[in-house]
């Protein structure tokens, strides 16, 4: 029986201000964690000629390891990145295709990290997340904005991050 989290990091910048929140939370918590830019999951495709990417295999590793799945993205143009949308597309696939993939992902928990440029995040940003953890029986257990200062975390998002940390280290 899995009792993991895991932080799946949606960044096109491997070393970007996202990994560094991210490597702040792992720190803070334990957690695994995977950059979506180091796997091959392309865009939703109806015809599935997509369906021999990393998409199937890493929802199945997801399913079977982790109760928790801390989703951080930047912000980019007001919204998630495309390579963390193309995720989220991509669960019609295990919801159609995979229903028993699908299915237990019911019960398990849901949070997202958003980096920005400064302390301002537009009002329904975190929207997508948690509709998708209501549609998908998931719970949702809460969100975190932060943003760099000078290529540092500063003391209040570390605050707010260790916060996080306590609240995820809490759920698992």
């Amino acid at each position: 029986m899995s009792k993991r989290g895991i932080i799946i990091q949606g960044s096109s910048r491997v070393n970007g201000n996202t990994n560094k929140i991210v490597t702040f939370i792992k720190e803070k918590t334990g957690f695994d964690s995977i950059n979506l830019v180091s796997k091959n999951i392309s865009a939703f495709d109806y015809d599935k000629k997509n369906e021999n990417d990393d998409y199937a295999p890493l929802m199945e590793d997801l399913v079977n390891n982790y109760d928790l799945i801390v989703f951080a993205t930047p912000i980019y143009w007001y919204a998630m990145s495309g390579i963390m949308k193309n995720f989220f597309d991509r669960l019609v696939d295990i919801l159609n295709d995979e229903k028993k993939l699908g299915r237990r992902l019911k019960g398990k928990s849901m949070t997202m990290i958003s980096c920005g440029s400064g302390p301002e995040i537009k009002e329904g940003f975190s929207m997508p997340f948690v509709e998708s953890a209501n549609y998908l029986g998931m719970h949702y257990i809460g969100d975190v904005h932060t943003w760099l200062e000078d290529e540092l975390i500063s003391e209040e998002v570390q605050k707010e991050l260790i916060s996080f940390s306590e609240l995820l280290i809490s759920k698992k």
